[in-house]
């Protein structure tokens, strides 16, 4: 398992953009169909943007129809964490890197096959790695 990734609330401030930094450190959500990632089509790694550990493969993404960047599952299990949230008058499973505790968005039981989960991210807690030779 990768070592965590710790910075100071200064320290991340300088690496990420004014929204990066709301969305991953201030467990923010960008607005549907604004973020540079609810459609694109690209093939390649999503990697977090804090820490760059490899988080989503294109290969699992979907048009969920929420203006979200949505997967229906990470790489590995293990890349991702999750707990309670009740903010917004709701109960959610919110979704946070694992290596740097970054928030990513939420987790929604109403997926497609073979998971039936939908992971609805926040592009600005998203990198877009292309697959080589492909853009």
């Amino acid at each position: 398992m990768p070592e965590k990734v710790v910075k100071s609330e200064a320290e991340w401030r300088r690496q990420l953009s004014p929204e990066e930094f709301y969305v991953t450190r201030q467990h923010g959500t960008e607005r549907a169909f604004t973020g540079r990632y609810w459609n694109t089509k690209t093939p390649g790694t999503y990697v977090c943007v804090c820490c760059g550990q490899p988080l989503f493969s294109s290969t699992t993404k979907y048009d969920s129809g929420t203006g979200w960047p949505s997967f229906w599952a990470p790489i590995d299990p293990a890349v991702v964490t999750t707990r309670e949230d009740r903010s917004w008058f709701m109960v959610r499973t919110e979704v946070l890197c694992s290596r740097c505790d970054a928030h990513l968005g939420h987790v929604f039981p109403d997926g497609p096959p073979p998971t039936g989960l939908r992971y609805c991210m926040n592009s600005a807690a998203l990198r877009l790695l292309p697959e080589e030779g492909r853009d």
